[in-house]
């Protein structure tokens, strides 16, 4: 049996600590921006309890996770990286092709 790929956890963590740690505290408390983000963390926390309810009636189902860092599945074995990790043009200073 084929296993079910899945984000990994700490893609919701890192949005949430991101909106949570730096988005908030730049915003106006109580504005309507800050509202919206505050909708954005109670959507995210509430994608993660759901991927973990799905995870749970996977285990019962006897479902392997595979647990995705990427899209990109053929550099990934059992949500681990095997190969080389994508360059990104960005930040090595690159901005020929933008």
């Amino acid at each position: 049996m084929s296993s079910l790929p899945l984000p990994s956890h700490i893609h919701y963590e890192l949005l949430l600590q991101l909106l949570e740690r730096q988005t908030l505290p730049a915003l106006t408390h109580n504005s309507p921006l800050h509202e919206q983000v505050q909708q954005i963390v109670i959507n995210l926390r509430k994608a993660l309890a759901q991927q973990k309810q799905l995870e749970s009636s996977c285990t019962q189902a006897h479902l392997p996770i595979e647990y995705r860092w990427s899209l990109n599945a053929s550099s990934t074995t059992n949500g681990l990286v095997t190969g080389p990790l994508p360059q990104n043009d960005v930040l090595n200073g690159n901005t020929s092709g933008l």
